[in-house]
């Protein structure tokens, strides 16, 4: 992944790679890693955003603005956020248990597996985060 040079307050950036495994159940936990992914992008951060079990629904078209958390920034937003700059992947086995393919999803988003999120978190100066 790009985006390795200096970053926040001139220290080497690394590549944030964050797994989201809650769903619209869990909003809070849901907006939180949106906001983290999303306020990284518009920081020059290299992020990549992985949603697992029910979190794959906030790819879905239209799932994302259907979400509202009192005081948080919308869902939609923060989904556009990371779309803007960033990676957004969902996981290969929780898009097939609920009949998704790439077709089903929002433009720029991928449906990868265990191999390719490995391979993100063991790369150098990548930061993995699991909401």
């Amino acid at each position: 992944m790009p985006g390795r040079g200096l970053g926040y307050r001139g220290v080497m950036s690394r590549t944030l790679v964050i797994k989201l495994t809650a769903g619209a159940d869990e909003p809070e936990r849901a907006n939180q890693a949106f906001t983290v992914a999303a306020t990284a992008v518009a920081s020059g951060a290299t992020v990549s955003l992985w949603l697992t079990g029910d979190a794959v629904w906030f790819a879905v078209p239209g799932k994302a603005e259907e979400f509202d958390l009192p005081y948080a920034a919308p869902l939609a937003d923060l989904l556009a956020g990371v779309l803007a700059g960033g990676q957004l992947t969902v996981c290969t086995q929780c898009a097939k248990r609920r009949d998704l393919t790439e077709t089903d999803l929002v433009p720029g988003a991928r449906i990868a597996g265990a191999q390719a999120f490995a391979e993100e978190i063991l790369t150098d100066n990548a930061q993995a985060i699991v909401y």
